[in-house]
């Protein structure tokens, strides 16, 4: 029998974030390549939300949260934490809005990611690498200064906003039969799987998860197992796929995701190799991780008759000056030639 319980976000809630974020957002392009096309075996589009505001989707989830906020509240400014792109996507939708904001990023957070936060008049809070780190931290702040917490991704307005990713990419390709997402924290699948579900039932959608090193790909454990799965943080060059699902976002993950597709370290840096030397387009890690999904084993077993699938580039703010050429190295390997 089907699950009739309504689940936290619906398909009005991405409509009313549309309309919310529209003039503070970009209309990101959608790209092609015949040969990633070809190396799939279908035809590939690509959702760049590296050319985004702020280099990655996060600005669509953080101004339909600080916008919503009535004013008398909004004069208190905001918080938040992230591994980077959350962070500073709130820095710069509170300086957009014209109100304070503070942030909260782990210690080891790329450079590239600190100083886009800068650049948007936010100094960032550093912390220990872990999630309870981040969360005690930014409580302290929040306690300190009356600031609204604007959440990462368990949120309804986070989730809402991320899902005007899945609302643009069908008006831009009707014709897509699967959407692949990387996932972590969950805000953006959950969204663009509302959205996409919403207007187009048969969409399959489709979420990319590292691994890691340690084999923590609690999404996947999660999906199997009928049940939210705890594992450890997952050891990956993916800093931006690090968190665990939540109380919102689970639930429609349950529901409406219909595959998860675990990628490799090594797969993801190849594909970043890749979009890079056919492309002509950098993508971070975790953006990589839904093109290593795109051309996995896995996606042609398990899904072989999709013709038209779409992947979320979804964050561009990779930083190669900090790695030495050794790390590169050890992950770079020729790609196929072009065709």
């Amino acid at each position: 029998m089907a699950d009739s319980t309504a689940l936290p976000v619906s398909l009005q809630d991405v409509e009313e974030a549309a309309g919310r974020v529209a003039p503070w957002v970009h209309t990101t392009p959608v790209l092609t390549s015949s040969t990633l096309d070809e190396l799939s075996g279908r035809r590939l589009h690509f959702k760049a939300e590296i050319f985004q505001r702020g280099g990655s989707f996060k600005i669509r989830g953080a101004c339909n949260s600080v916008f919503a906020l009535p004013d008398d509240v909004a004069a208190h400014g905001v918080v938040a934490h992230s591994s980077g792109n959350h962070a500073a996507a709130v820095a710069l939708a509170a300086k957009l809005r014209g109100i304070p904001a503070q942030v909260v990023v782990p210690k080891d957070t790329p450079a590239i990611k600190q100083a886009a936060i800068r650049t948007y008049g936010v100094e960032p809070i550093l912390c220990e690498p872990t999630m309870e780190a981040r969360e005690a931290t930014c409580a302290a702040v929040q306690q300190q200064t009356g600031a609204t917490f604007v959440p990462p991704f368990n949120s309804v307005l986070t989730i809402a906003g991320q899902g005007t990713i899945g609302l643009e990419f069908l008006q831009q390709v009707p014709e897509l039969e699967a959407i692949i997402v990387p996932v972590s924290g969950g805000g953006m699948i959950s969204g663009i799987a509302v959205a996409a579900k919403g207007i187009k039932p048969s969409i399959r959608i489709i979420a990319a998860e590292p691994a890691g090193r340690n084999d923590a790909a609690d999404v996947a454990a999660s999906k199997a197992a009928g049940q939210l799965v705890q594992l450890p943080k997952p050891a990956t060059i993916c800093d931006g796929l690090q968190a665990r699902l939540g109380s919102l976002t689970w639930p429609i993950v349950q529901r409406l995701v219909d595959d998860v597709v675990t990628v490799s370290e090594e797969e993801v840096v190849a594909a970043m190799q890749l979009i890079m030397e056919r492309m002509k387009v950098v993508v971070e890690p975790s953006g990589a991780a839904g093109v290593a999904a795109a051309l996995s084993s896995q996606m042609r077993e398990r899904h072989p008759g999709l013709g038209h699938v779409g992947v979320i580039l979804c964050g561009g703010n990779v930083d190669f000056c900090s790695r030495t050429p050794d790390f590169w190295q050890r992950w770079l390997q020729p790609s196929p030639a072009a065709s």
